[in-house]
């Protein structure tokens, strides 16, 4: 298994789940970015519509970029911009050398889009006004179905287990980011002796035929180390000759990650806060 198989893509996957799972609207901006950014916010709320309607496309759903496209809340442009006096004439003109067209729109509409984009690079700057909305927003009962039949959670947890109490245990924003990413490093760090349940381990096979195991401690295509029970750290070369097995726990929470829909997410949440 390489390293991007066993921890990149729960992480894309996370922000993903960060971003459509969460609450937090991937383009609208927040009221005290608004507030801070010391815009219109009517005109920045035309400026959302304008900006899906006319960049996103291209510039991504949070301006952030996308394929051939800059990351606008990044450029020094929109950065150092007042007024609209740098980013107007791009708009209104477009950069038809680096493949942006002319928009057609009024000065009015390209004041609302300047809008936006000082609001976008404002919130940037001041994560502290970034805000996330209900997650509790499924059907527990299509949940409670979901985690006895295709979600196969049942197999593995019991409600009245492992998970009895989880709803009061947990807010709701913290209980679906554990359950979707149970694997999350940090948290297993600050969990201690009840984290090693959850511990990948690896055993290495050497082509003498010597094989060490211990906990993973790093993966990727070209070379594997783990700590042993002596807690001695060992790394090796991963040629055709050695053998590298990953015997992890949570194999089956990192499999299903891709097969979630909006809804599962939803409903499964939706469930477990009722766990109480």
């Amino acid at each position: 298994m390489s390293r991007s198989g066993l921890r990149c893509l729960p992480r894309v996957l996370l922000f993903l789940m960060a971003v459509c799972a969460l609450g937090q609207e991937p383009a609208s901006v927040g009221a005290a970015a608004v507030a801070g950014s010391k815009e219109d916010p009517a005109a920045v709320a035309r400026g959302d519509k304008l900006y899906a309607q006319y960049c996103a496309g291209c510039h991504g759903a949070s301006g952030k970029g996308g394929p051939g496209a800059p990351d606008l809340i990044r450029s020094l442009l929109v950065l150092d911009d007042e007024k609209g006096i740098l980013i107007a004439p791009v708009i209104r003109e477009g950069r038809p050398d680096k493949g942006m067209p002319k928009l057609n729109l009024t000065e009015p509409q390209i004041a609302d889009l300047v809008a936006w984009l000082h609001v976008r690079t404002y919130a940037a700057g001041h994560r502290g006004t970034y805000t996330f909305g209900n997650v509790v927003t499924g059907d527990a009962s299509k949940g409670q179905a979901y985690f006895n039949t295709t979600g196969k959670c049942a197999s593995c947890h019991s409600v009245t287990g492992d998970l009895k109490g989880i709803g009061a245990k947990y807010d709701s924003f913290s209980l679906q980011s554990r359950w979707l990413y149970p694997g999350n490093a940090r948290r297993r760090r600050n969990a201690g002796a009840n984290s090693k349940r959850a511990t990948p381990t690896v055993t290495v096979t050497l082509p003498s035929g010597e094989s060490i195991s211990g906990k993973l401690d790093r993966i990727d295509d070209f070379a594997v180390s783990l700590i042993d029970a002596s807690g001695a750290f060992h790394s090796f070369f991963r040629d055709g000759a050695t053998r590298v097995e990953v015997h992890d726990p949570l194999k089956a929470h990192k499999d299903m990650l891709g097969t979630y829909s909006d809804a599962d997410i939803h409903n499964m949440t939706a469930y477990l806060v009722t766990l109480k």
